[in-house]
């Protein structure tokens, strides 16, 4: 069965206008603190897909060719700015859906941007992850490239490398095997072979789980099993891919002639071996727009770094730069406080810092408190969350955010004991719970067989036929007391509901059949609805996504900073991860630290040393100005001295000399302006044109629009070019009729007659 796709119930507010607009599909007169509508309507034009946009979005939007830099704070809209950027160029008739390739790091947000591109009227964009794109690449050309059946991907290596260690005689404790595996991935998106692991670890600074020689050993044989076995890994299809486009250039030139433009999100996150691809995939062109914040670098663990991001304009001097600040999730208390964490930062990503500027009204000041120790504080977040619900704040607008996931059990007790429902982020997805296929598959068949489905007799809407069928599968209209599976089965199911409660609102009429045809358009967005629990999850994992109401957690030193961070570019990683987390919250933000890990323990630990200056009543370092904290446009340069500018023969955006409208319509786009908009078309240079282009025509034997069109004619009537230059700007006059008819043309419309004899008219 075709997986049901399912979309979240509350849009972002990310890039709303700081001040209300007129209603359009897009926020309908909402303002920056608000939600957009669930289900959108496709803009009707080009120019409405800018609607909406601020002037630093648009200029975005509008960068259609080139290599272009989006350096985006968080909460700034960057989604909303380069789907809106796709979504415009293809409206614009410049970019061909099938042609764009737009890359990020999670499912989740790939297909985020699948699902806004189609609301957009930008569907067929491809929009993957790198590993994704590159699977596809691999799969379709390693018949022609290796031959024979491409080999078993493996989604988990953990049991190879437990397998590898075994091989080798090598003892590892769960957390040793998990810590190798990523030394291994490291490895391998650093292009870093076994024999030079230990030199690359030092180099980086990395703390090895074990001596660096048997790391090198164990990812040897790990390497060994996997050709034994026939499998290769997800880092595998990265260099894999890599290796076919560099030895193979007929296969490198067709995967180029698919994809002309490229956009990546993220794009402080990419790694070695991924900026290898991303350079492959481009060639020598420069159609390239790349997004990023260097601040949100969190990653780096992973082989990620922001050196290909702080480095874009070197090695495209050409670039345009668009800086990102208006930040429209949170509150200015909350974007205080982000912005003075980063004020104490050091080192190359602090000097390209942005400082944020909150677009939203003032809201409650951050809330610091401290306890005597981790029960203590856990007990503490529940009660407060508690509170939040009864004053009417969604469970799911709620999270709790640690620094290490062995900090969850202590908060998953305490919001139990408390009667709260929870979910943790990273555990099992959401479409893969077997109560949601099962709902699925119930779904389905109810809206091809419901008129003889007993269930949905006296169900008169399609709320009352999801509840009706959805009854069936165990759902309630009261939860059931308590929480653990039952409770959590109950949220996956009350999230169904509340779906089908929102699409029948957006879109009155609709029936069973119509949600189902919805979320099969969606299956591939992965956008989970809502479940109305707390989330609990780490800080790295909540990297994109923001709630109303955010707890950060053992914000004490040991924790964060962790303790196993020494060097300077450790600790200050460390400083942006709880940038990352403060940047979650939109209104409400609660920080927290206790004294001692467990009741009676020594009272040792101290407050986070980020929190110097900040917190009230501490004291700390004077921040700096952000050096690249403006919001705005910088043009690069367009040539490097005495280098001449290549020749660009791309498309551009064609506008009405009108009314400035952006025109997709051919025949309006040889006149260059709208049909409905005034002509001052000069009648009888008009006449003269055509009966000269009849007089050609009968010399030729041909018909009279071989010549020119009488679009193009009337393009020349109302603009009267003055000499070759201004006649070949005029779409319908190519290089040529401009060498075959220029002379002529340019003649009647000087008042001569072809030859060179004055009109006497």
């Amino acid at each position: 069965m075709t997986p049901v796709a399912l979309v979240r119930l509350r849009g972002q507010a990310c890039g709303q206008p700081a001040h209300p607009s007129p209603a359009t599909w897009q926020h309908g007169g909402v303002t920056a603190a608000t939600h957009s509508p669930l289900f959108p309507q496709a803009p009707d034009s080009a120019d409405a897909v800018l609607d909406g946009l601020d002037p630093e979005q648009r200029e975005v939007a509008t960068a259609l060719h080139g290599p272009v830099c989006v350096l985006a704070g968080a909460g700034t809209g960057k989604t909303r700015a380069i789907t809106h950027r796709i979504a415009y160029g293809v409206r614009a008739g410049i970019l061909q859906p099938s042609s764009v390739l737009a890359v990020t790091f999670t499912n989740r947000a790939a297909g985020e941007m699948r699902g806004r591109l189609r609301q957009l009227g930008a569907a067929g964009v491809q929009a993957r992850t790198f590993h994704s794109a590159a699977l596809r690449q691999l799969q379709y050309f390693w018949p022609k490239a290796i031959g024979g059946a491409m080999p078993r991907l493996v989604d988990r290596k953990v049991q190879l490398v437990a397998d590898a260690a075994a091989a080798c005689r090598i003892r590892l404790d769960r957390g040793e095997l998990r810590d190798t595996t990523g030394e291994i991935e490291w490895a391998k998106v650093t292009q870093t072979v076994p024999a030079d692991y230990g030199p690359a670890a030092a180099k980086a600074g990395r703390e090895a789980p074990r001596d660096p020689a048997e790391i090198a050993q164990l990812y040897a044989a790990y390497e060994d099993l996997k050709r034994e076995r026939g499998v290769i890994d997800f880092e595998d299809v990265l260099l894999l891919t890599v290796a076919i486009l560099q030895d193979r250039h007929d296969i490198a030139e067709q995967v180029r002639s698919q994809y002309q433009h490229f956009v990546v999100d993220e794009y402080q996150d990419v790694s070695p071996l991924q900026q290898r691809l991303l350079e492959l995939w481009l060639g020598e062109r420069d159609n390239l727009c790349v997004v990023g914040d260097a601040s949100q670098t969190i990653y780096s663990f992973t082989g990620a770094t922001p050196d290909h991001l702080l480095d874009f304009r070197i090695r495209h001097p050409g670039a345009t730069v668009v800086k990102l600040v208006r930040d429209y999730r949170s509150t200015p208390q909350v974007v205080h406080l982000a912005n003075g964490l980063l004020a104490q930062a050091r080192g190359r990503a602090a000097d390209h810092r942005l400082e944020l500027i909150s677009q939203r009204e003032p809201g409650p000041e951050p809330v610091y408190t401290e306890y005597t120790d981790e029960p203590a504080e856990a007990e503490g977040a529940a009660r407060r969350v508690r509170e939040l619900l009864d004053s009417g704040i969604p469970a799911a607008e709620i999270a709790v955010l640690f620094r290490t996931n062995s900090q969850s059990e202590t908060y998953e007790q305490a919001l139990a004991d408390a009667g709260i429902p929870y979910q943790l982020r990273g555990a099992e997805r959401f479409f893969d719970r077997p109560e949601v296929r099962k709902a699925g598959i119930a779904l389905r068949g109810a809206a091809r067989f419901g008129g003889n489905d007993s269930l949905l007799d006296g169900a008169v809407d399609l709320p009352s036929q999801v509840r009706a069928v959805l009854s069936g599968e165990g759902w309630t209209p009261e939860p059931p007391a308590g929480s653990g599976a039952v409770r959590e089965r109950w949220e996956s199911l009350a999230a169904l509901v509340n779906l089908a409660h929102d699409f029948a609102a957006a879109k009155p009429g609709a029936t069973l059949g119509d949600l189902v045809a919805e979320l099969d358009e969606r299956a591939n967005a992965q956008h989970a609805p809502t479940v109305q629990g707390v989330t609990l999850a780490s800080l790295h994992s909540a990297k994109g996504l923001e709630w109303d109401v955010v707890f950060l957690v053992g914000v004490a030193e040991g924790m964060i900073p962790i303790t196993y961070a020494r060097t300077d570019e450790q600790i200050e990683e460390e400083r942006r991860l709880l940038y990352v987390g403060v940047t979650r919250a939109r209104e409400h933000l609660h920080v927290s630290w206790s004294l001692a890990r467990s009741p009676g323990g020594r009272p040792n630990r101290r407050p986070s040393r980020f929190l110097d200056g900040l917190r009230p009543g501490s004291t700390g370092a004077a921040g700096r100005t952000a050096a690249g904290g403006a919001g705005g446009v910088e043009r690069g340069h367009t040539s490097r001295p005495g280098v001449a500018a290549p020749r660009r023969t791309q498309r551009t955006v064609a506008r009405c000399r009108v009314c400035g409208r952006t025109l997709t319509d051919p025949g309006e786009m040889k006149l260059m302006r709208c049909d409905d908009c005034p002509s001052d078309m000069d009648e009888g240079l008009y006449e003269r044109l055509r009966e000269w282009r009849a007089e050609q025509a009968r010399r030729s034997g041909q018909p009279a629009f071989c010549v020119f069109t009488d679009r193009t004619l009337m393009a020349i009537a109302e603009t009267g070019p003055d000499d070759e230059r201004d006649l070949a700007r005029i779409p319908g006059v190519g290089m040529r009729k401009l060498t075959r008819y220029g002379a002529d043309v340019l003649a009647i419309c000087a008042g001569r007659e072809p030859g060179g004899e004055e009109d006497e008219d």
